[in-house]
């Protein structure tokens, strides 16, 4: 059934409305405002007081007489009585010495009469209407006015004027792949309806935040050279219920009016949440709005060359209806990087620096593990910042180095004041872990040791880089970091015989990691393969939900709990092993504050027979 849609008000209709609202306030509201106010009174009154010599003025008209007269008070006040035959009228006001006139009608020209009354009013709403109009939507991008609501809000890029292409993308070879057939469906058409194919009408780019999705959809765009519809799921929700769906019509209007195009929504989980039948947490607008879509989505041809791309990264949370076949067909993985996508995306951020020739950005990805591309970019602009404020032109590896430190554990606190026990107290703390995670040999390598504060709270740490990329992770791998983390309190215990505080982030890591060996990788003794925790919004927060027992919940922390033990007790057991160097190269720390890993090395190698 088709849907019959009513004919769109004219801007000459509410110029109607505005004309009949002028019409009615000066024909019966502003005589009302502008009317004198005067007191009603009768001719024997008006006649006593031109006897005491109160009148001032009279005016007499054909059927009234207005005139002004003092109060008791002095004050002037108006008033009018009817007008009677009275021929001693002139007379007395003449010798009361009252000014007084009749008043001579004139006739005015009904043209000028029009001009001023009506004519001219509007023409200075309509002007001052539109410029205010005017001034509004260039603040509001656009604006919101009454003749706006269901006009689209989507930013429309002609041709390429997204600047971007798959140039300026990097560390998403898989993505680009899946995105190239949708390229070359737009720029040759005829090839794919030549064998009677169709291209998919929708891709859904789905990965945790900054690793590119936009930049993604925009080089898409930019590649295909062709136009792009730009709008963000929230941009579709409204406080009146049916804008948003009004929106969604309007937007795929334009798009098909000019296909071949793109349409890009992002963050599109904020229309295509799940519906809710229980009704407690429904929203009939945005309900509304993701009906239309998957209308629109329906409606529209897809030989005709408009293609739908959405980004999200909760695709968990997304109404089946818009993500089966025929609707959005692909989904499109856009994952954190790995070690040589890293490395490609520092290249690309660091074309638009100036950088010395030595640089090398192998060490900086190996440093960056898990970070994304938003990250690394900002790694590259902090690097120039930190140039700058040293007054350098070109921008050295120690920038890069340091950049990583900041974006990781923030920036230096060289003038917070530690007491010298508590700073050597530290000092053990992190020689703990690094001596620890030396002596083992499934372990990544130490690469820097500082006791300087920084601004996230940390008062010192330890930084480890691997040599490669891992994909997997061993049972032995894991239980070795968990006793790297438990490195830093044996260590405080063997040099101080004490526990302190310094360790609630290490306590943290190392219970996080041997949860996981228990209830999501299978490393248990008790459990085997059995699954007892499942993740939720795995490209956000990952909120691990046990899905077991409570009595197996229990049971799985006693495990935990052997884990750390025997984790710690390997920890303090390589630590009295080798408890000499952990004096010696703690005290060379606390002199140093700050020592790489090939100084660690170094010392560590000195007086010993094998390391």
């Amino acid at each position: 059934m088709e849907e019959k849609k009513e004919p769109k008000k004219t801007v000459f209709y509410y110029y109607a409305v505005t004309l009949l609202i002028m019409l009615v306030l000066n024909l019966l509201i502003f005589p009302m405002f502008f009317r004198p106010q005067v007191t009603l009174v009768d001719y024997g009154a008006f006649l006593t007081q031109i006897k005491s010599g109160a009148v001032t003025l009279v005016e007499i008209q054909d059927n009234q007489i207005n005139f002004v007269a003092k109060d008791g008070a002095g004050k002037e006040v108006s008033y009018v009585t009817g007008r009677i035959a009275d021929p001693e009228l002139v007379n007395r006001l003449y010798n009361a010495g009252v000014v007084f006139s009749q008043d001579i009608p004139k006739e005015k020209s009904p043209l000028v009469n029009l001009i001023f009354t009506w004519i001219l009013p509007l023409i200075i709403f309509i002007v001052v209407g539109q410029f205010v109009a005017g001034q509004l939507q260039k603040r509001m991008g656009g604006g919101i006015s009454a003749m706006t609501f269901g006009k689209s809000n989507a930013k429309i890029y002609a041709q390429s004027e997204t600047g971007k292409s798959f140039a300026d993308v990097a560390g998403q070879d898989e993505a680009k792949e899946a995105l190239v057939e949708i390229i070359d469906f737009l720029h040759n058409p005829g090839k794919y309806a030549e064998i009677g194919a169709s291209l998919p009408k929708g891709a859904l780019l789905v990965g945790p935040p900054g690793t590119g999705k936009t930049l993604l959809a925009q080089a898409v765009a930019g590649e295909a050279n062709v136009p792009f519809f730009s709008i963000s799921g929230s941009e579709f929700v409204e406080m009146f219920v049916g804008m948003g769906a009004a929106k969604v019509r309007d937007m795929f209007k334009q798009a098909n009016e000019k296909a071949p195009c793109i349409i890009f929504i992002d963050e599109i989980d904020t229309i295509g949440k799940r519906r809710d039948s229980r009704g407690f947490n429904s929203n009939d607008e945005r309900e509304q709005t993701l009906d239309q879509l998957l209308t629109e989505m329906d409606g529209f041809d897809g030989k005709k060359g408009v293609v739908i791309l959405a980004a999200t990264n909760r695709p968990e949370i997304l109404d089946k209806a818009l993500l089966r076949p025929g609707r959005f067909d692909r989904r499109i993985p856009v994952e954190l990087p790995d070690l040589a996508g890293r490395e490609a995306i520092l290249l690309v951020h660091a074309r638009k620096v100036k950088m010395e020739p030595d640089i090398n950005f192998n060490e900086v990805a190996r440093a960056t593990s898990g970070a994304s591309g938003a990250e690394l970019a900002n790694i590259i602009n902090e690097s120039a910042l930190r140039a700058v404020k040293y007054g350098r032109k070109l921008v050295s590896q120690n920038d890069l180095e340091e950049s990583v430190e900041v974006i990781i554990a923030g920036y230096q606190r060289r003038s917070a004041v530690i007491p010298p026990k508590e700073k050597e107290i530290i000092a053990y703390h992190e020689i703990g872990h690094a001596l620890v995670a030396a002596k083992q040999s499934e372990s990544a390598q130490v690469h820097k040791i500082t006791i300087i504060p920084r601004t996230s709270g940390t008062l010192g740490y330890t930084m480890q880089i691997e040599e490669g990329e891992h994909v997997l992770i061993s049972k032995e791998e894991a239980f070795n970091k968990i006793a790297t983390c438990t490195g830093g309190r044996a260590a405080e215990e063997i040099a101080f015989g004490t526990f302190t505080s310094g360790a609630a982030n290490d306590i943290k890591q190392a219970t996080s990691i041997a949860r996981a060996m228990v209830t999501r990788f299978g490393m248990s003794k008790n459990f085997d393969m059995m699954a007892l925790e499942s993740v939720e919004n795995q490209y956000l927060s990952g909120d691990s939900l046990l899905t077991c027992s409570s009595e197996t919940a229990s049971k799985v922390d006693i495990e935990v709990l052997e884990i750390i033990k025997q984790a710690h007790d390997k920890a303090t057991g390589i630590l009295n092993e080798n408890v000499d160097k952990l004096h010696a190269l703690a005290r060379y720390l606390l002199e140093k504050e700050t020592i790489t890993g090939e100084e660690f090395l170094n010392k560590l190698k000195e007086n010993s027979p094998s390391v």
